[in-house]
């Protein structure tokens, strides 16, 4: 349950909301031998609050993906109680003074002891976005992938109906990275669409959870679609198949942004 400003010592944690381009980073989870996202989450905390601080993210990112909503916790290291006289409400401008510019924090809120960034969980909304065009655009590089052979209306018609029979409860293992160790691979897909803006196709997918390159496994099989190599009739053979070698390649990462996480 959320609450509002309070003062430290209640036994809370704050939740953080973030932006960032991950694109110089090695994804979110921090790396012995490469630079993350929490890690400067990580150094960014203990400048503002004094102390380490214990930060557990909603999801774990690859290398190069995005974020327009990432979502994390924070806490002092040892302990579930944050303390600090910051006002909740300065504490986005506080971090963003220690953050990289290709890192924000948006919003800070208190949550009770017990909410976990992870596992409450209930819904987590991709965005993988397709720059759609022969010429490349330079504002668009590595923030979406490029595909230079136009996508006609008839193929973005076909990939929407392929993005719709994605939609309910499957066994999504034919859109896994092989050698994915999980407990189980059935997932709940809520909502699927495709759409274009200009020269952007947009994929967007929610679900109650994702396996290892799902979405950008899902966004190439759509691609594929869009290209007439796949039927859009074929997807619930390939989808009941469980066979990864009958889904569409793995889109790179500079299109793929996590949007928006929902919680319990």
């Amino acid at each position: 349950m959320y609450r509002g400003s309070i003062s430290w010592g209640d036994g809370m944690k704050i939740l953080l909301k973030i932006k960032y381009l991950g694109t110089n980073y090695c994804g979110y989870q921090v790396q012995p031998n490469a630079v993350s996202i929490q890690q400067k989450l990580n150094e960014a905390t203990a400048a503002v609050f004094g102390y380490d601080c214990d930060i557990v993210g909603c999801s774990r990112t690859d290398s190069g993906v995005h974020a327009n909503e990432f979502c994390a916790t924070v806490a002092k290291k040892g302990t579930e109680t944050l303390e600090t006289s910051v006002a909740v409400s300065r504490i986005p401008l506080a971090l963003c003074a220690h953050l990289p510019e290709d890192i924000a924090v948006f919003d800070a809120r208190w949550v009770e002891e017990d909410f976990h960034a992870r596992y409450d969980v209930k819904e987590k909304e991709y965005l993988y976005r397709i720059y759609n065009s022969p010429v490349r655009d330079p504002f668009e590089e590595g923030r979406s992938c490029r595909l230079p052979k136009r996508i006609d209306d008839e193929g973005l018609r076909n990939m929407q109906r392929a993005a719709q029979k994605l939609c309910g409860t499957h066994d999504f293992s034919a859109y896994m990275a092989q050698g994915s160790r999980v407990v189980s691979t059935v997932r709940t897909v809520t909502h699927a669409s495709v759409e274009r803006e200009g020269d952007l196709i947009l994929f967007r997918v929610a679900a109650d959870g994702f396996l290892y390159n799902m979405v950008r496994i899902l966004a190439g099989t759509l691609v594929e679609v869009g290209e007439g190599k796949i039927s859009p009739d074929e997807i619930d053979e390939i989808t009941a198949s469980r066979d990864r070698a009958r889904a569409g390649s793995t889109m790179p990462a500079c299109g793929l942004y996590l949007n928006r996480v929902r919680y319990h």
